[in-house]
């Protein structure tokens, strides 16, 4: 990987102030979801912050492996991370009676932290490109 290369994603990811995640099921069956934080921890590593959805999580304890993109849609720049799933911790739990999601059947949300173990990253962007990962 480049050097600075998930410095530069970093950068990109705090000014969008999001990034998307792509899962599978164990049937393959895709799964797309947002984050509203990302960060870059230790050397390699991408560190995703949201109230994920029960399918994120349930692919992610049974397929460790994602994709996460960070993109810019106007510069149309971007970066696609391709990585394994190290660690999912809870850090937040709704606590409290919430009478528009009992009476629709809601379930009790929890926001999570994933550290992702980044093995390759891939240029992302809507104009032509290569999927040959940034040297």
């Amino acid at each position: 990987m480049r050097p600075g290369t998930l410095e530069n994603a970093a950068a990109l990811a705090a000014e969008l102030g999001h990034a998307f995640i792509a899962t599978a099921d164990d049937r393959g069956w895709p799964h797309l979801a947002a984050a509203g934080h990302a960060a870059f921890s230790e050397p390699g590593h991408i560190v995703l912050a949201e109230w994920f959805c029960p399918t994120t999580v349930a692919n992610l304890q049974r397929n460790p492996r994602l994709a996460v993109i960070v993109w810019d849609p106007v510069s149309d720049t971007g970066y696609q991370f391709l990585g394994e799933l190290e660690e999912i911790k809870e850090t937040s739990l709704i606590n409290g009676f919430v009478p528009d999601i009992e009476r629709k059947g809601g379930i009790l949300q929890a926001e999570r932290r994933l550290l992702v173990h980044v093995d390759r990253v891939l240029e992302f962007r809507r104009a032509s490109h290569n999927d040959i990962e940034e040297a």
